[in-house]
């Protein structure tokens, strides 16, 4: 026998109590966020643990950033050329290459990997602290959580991104470099037809949304972290969210960031 389906009274009642739950956590995620920005100007600022966290962001963080960055230019500039080259415009596989990692693919890609890396690994660290108690012990010192353990995420997160969103365009352009001259293309004609259209807005506009990207994820995950439930399995759920959740705030910012851009 099938199971008896929900009846419009009780849908409308779970939609009701889920967008209730999702306003709350929206609330706990805005006053972690106003609770950062007003640790920002504390006392004591902890400026030893944010140089500990850049360099776990950043250096952890190259590795898998420069991989994904160089295949993915192999790969654009392997599709550009099989295109353009049906139009006679092979030669200028540079200039597309260029543009698509410097607006888009440099900062997007960087931001999700550093998603799925560091995301994850702040969400499971603040929450075993939070299930062990830990985070109580720290309130209970007199300490206060968000400037000792959230601040310096953020920080090292919202600072750190852009570099890597540099290093990846770099290495993008150099994996466009090793198809493109295989195909027959000048290295010098490469290297020019990417310097005269990729200009430096160009640059400054496509780095400038990582900074909005690494605060996303890093307020995002340490929010994940700190209400986590449930023991090892709520870490591990909470993970799990915490890179979903991320990563589609990064996405979605892309896009009115970048229609704020284009404004100006």
């Amino acid at each position: 026998m099938s199971a008896a389906q929900p009846t419009v009274e009780e849908a409308v009642t779970n939609l009701g109590e889920r967008l209730l739950e999702t306003l709350r956590e929206l609330g706990e995620y805005s006053i972690l966020v106003f609770d950062t920005f007003r640790a920002f100007g504390r006392r004591h600022f902890p400026g030893r643990e944010v140089l500990v966290q850049f360099a776990s962001v950043v250096v952890r963080s190259s590795t898998i950033v420069a991989i994904t960055a160089t295949f993915t230019g192999m790969v654009l500039a392997l599709q550009t050329v099989d295109s353009l080259a049906r139009f006679g415009a092979k030669p200028y596989t540079g200039s597309f290459v260029g543009l698509s990692f410097v607006l888009e693919l440099g900062p997007v890609l960087t931001a999700l990997m550093v998603s799925g890396r560091v995301g994850a690994g702040i969400t499971a660290e603040l929450g075993s602290m939070a299930v062990t108690e830990q985070v109580d012990a720290i309130r209970a010192m007199g300490a206060d959580p968000v400037q000792k353990l959230v601040l310096p995420r953020v920080l090292a997160a919202t600072f750190g991104l852009p570099m890597l969103a540099a290093i990846s365009n770099i290495l993008g352009m150099f994996g466009g470099y090793v198809i493109a001259t295989q195909a027959g293309i000048g290295s010098n004609f490469y290297y020019h037809s990417i310097v005269n259209v990729v200009t430096v807005p160009n640059v400054v506009n496509g780095l400038s949304k990582t900074f909005v990207f690494g605060f996303l994820i890093a307020t995002v995950a340490c929010h994940m972290g700190l209400r986590t439930r449930g023991g090892t399995v709520g870490v591990g759920l909470s993970t799990t969210r915490a890179v979903v959740v991320a990563s589609i705030s990064v996405l979605v910012s892309d896009f009115f960031l970048t229609k704020i851009i284009l404004m100006f």
